[in-house]
């Protein structure tokens, strides 16, 4: 749906023609065998996916390519701005390496690499450090316009609804659509929104003075001014990069750390191992990874702190907690505390201080939420293992679902599939890093045809006992059937 069609260039075009081939090798995609479904003259979707971001297109061509066909994507926004990518990640490349595949369903002609050699060669291949962000949205665009994945764009889902069974997605525009299920795949701020510093940043008091770093800053009217940012991770550092590089006459980073992180445990987490064999472990041994992962916090990557140290106007201050802030006047007033305590002045304040992870803030799912299982519901840690932040994550099931917290959730609660970073303490970090990315949408999309395959038994059954193609009808040992009647 709402595909544009588009003449490749002719490497493009020649690797397309190699993943059409490559997919009728393996004959995929399968005829599609969930059973139609309407309800009230409605044709219902055997999947909603709500977001065509990097998971939700991973998410959708994994249903597909099982034989699920009735699958739809939901974007809020135009195409080619799905996803972080091009709006608020502001580093200049990501920050996995090159190599990484991406949402190839296990096809190399669909990976990255081989979209970025057909159109610059191997020698541009072998010449690529990093990939950048908009080449990156560039290659997940040409997996969904050469896969022809269905997707709706500026549907923005307002709120999510059971439906007698199913569940019902209301769109801001008033329009509603019914699924059996429904895929989550809203990125990193899909599970409760962004983290603001309660108490500590009064945002109706500072008004435009301030923005978060993961939203949109009017980078035009910070030409010339003076940027005070709090916090040390990386979108802090892409902010005030991204500040001074469109003309901000300064940019200084408070820091409440004396000394940064030193190693992303992330990237040693990332493998087959944790991807494939986190769902192994019990809830004890994943909370203390869980805990272990919390506790080192990953530094900015060393590419972002050079980036942000060669430009002119640019500060950190390590040491250097942020106490309070208020406005005066068209000034925004930090006091700091730390082995220099002291008050700064800045026109305008970035609050780099990530996301959060509480369905009760997620206004969409605010029928669902009182009665979705967190992990503080199901687990009590060791004693020194308390880590009341990642307690509010969701206790999701195998097919990362939400589970009761009660009987009296709705029965629709499970049909709900987070795949986002609320999926974090439940199945590791398959669902919000990049490499990850295809062992998520694997794992939910096989955990999906069993679900939909016990839901429909008894149409499989008859499927099955309708079958019949005679296999011996040219040999000598073909024996016919009576006609009937």
């Amino acid at each position: 749906m709402n595909q544009t069609t588009r003449i490749s260039p002719p490497g493009l075009a020649a690797l397309e023609a190699r993943v059409a081939a490559d997919l009728e090798a393996l004959m995929l995609p399968p005829r599609p065998w969930v059973p139609a479904m309407e309800r009230a003259g409605q044709r219902v979707l055997d999947v909603a996916v709500v977001g065509a971001g990097m998971n939700g297109i991973a998410a959708t061509g994994s249903l597909l390519l099982k034989g699920i066909g009735q699958v739809l994507m939901l974007d809020e926004n135009a195409p080619g701005q799905e996803g972080p990518w091009v709006t608020w990640a502001r580093m200049d490349t990501l920050r996995s390496p090159k190599t990484l595949p991406g949402p190839c369903f296990g096809l190399p002609s669909l990976t990255f690499r081989a979209y970025y050699a057909a159109l610059h060669g191997e020698a541009g291949w072998e010449a690529l450090y990093k990939i950048p962000n908009a080449v990156w949205q560039d290659y997940l665009g040409w997996v969904t316009r050469t896969l022809a994945l269905p997707v709706r764009h500026r549907a923005r889902v307002a709120r999510l609804e059971p439906a007698e069974g199913l569940l019902r997605l209301v769109l801001e525009d008033g329009a509603a659509l019914l699924a059996r299920r429904v895929v989550w795949a809203t990125g990193r701020a899909g599970a409760g929104g962004l983290a603001w510093p309660e108490g500590l940043v009064d945002r109706a008091a500072l008004g435009p003075l301030v923005s978060h770093a993961s939203a949109p800053v009017d980078f035009a009217a910070l030409r010339g001014k003076r940027l005070a940012v709090i916090g040390g991770g990386a979108s802090s550092w892409d902010n005030a990069a991204t500040a001074l590089e469109r003309g901000a006459a300064s940019a200084e980073m408070f820091v409440r750390r004396a000394t940064l992180p030193q190693v992303n445990k992330g990237r040693g987490s990332s493998g087959p191992a944790f991807h494939w064999g986190w769902g192994e472990l019990d809830d004890a041994q994943k909370w203390a990874l869980i805990a272990y992962m919390h506790d080192h916090q990953a530094p900015p990557p060393h590419e972002t702190v050079h980036r942000a140290l060669r430009l002119p106007g640019f500060r950190i201050h390590l040491g250097s907690p942020t106490l309070a802030t208020r406005r005066e006047g068209e000034e925004v007033v930090l006091t700091l505390g730390g082995a220099d305590p002291r008050e700064v002045r800045a026109d305008h304040l970035i609050v780099g201080t990530g996301f959060r992870v509480d369905l009760d803030h997620a206004p969409e799912l605010a029928a669902f939420a009182p009665h979705a299982a967190k992990w503080k519901h199901r687990h009590q840690p060791a004693p020194g293992l308390e880590r009341p932040e990642m307690a509010e994550f969701p206790y999701l099931g195998p097919a990362f679902e939400l589970v009761p917290r009660g009987p009296e959730a709705p029965p629709e609660l499970g049909r709900i599939h987070l795949l986002n970073y609320g999926a974090h303490a439940s199945h590791g970090g398959i669902a919000s890093d990049i490499p990850g990315v295809a062992v998520a949408a694997e794992r939910l999309a096989t955990a999906l045809v069993g679900r939909f395959f016990r839901e429909e038994l008894p149409a499989m059954r008859a499927e099955l006992e309708a079958f019949d193609e005679p296999e011996l009808e040219t040999t000598p040992f073909f024996v016919p059937r009576p006609k009937k009647g």
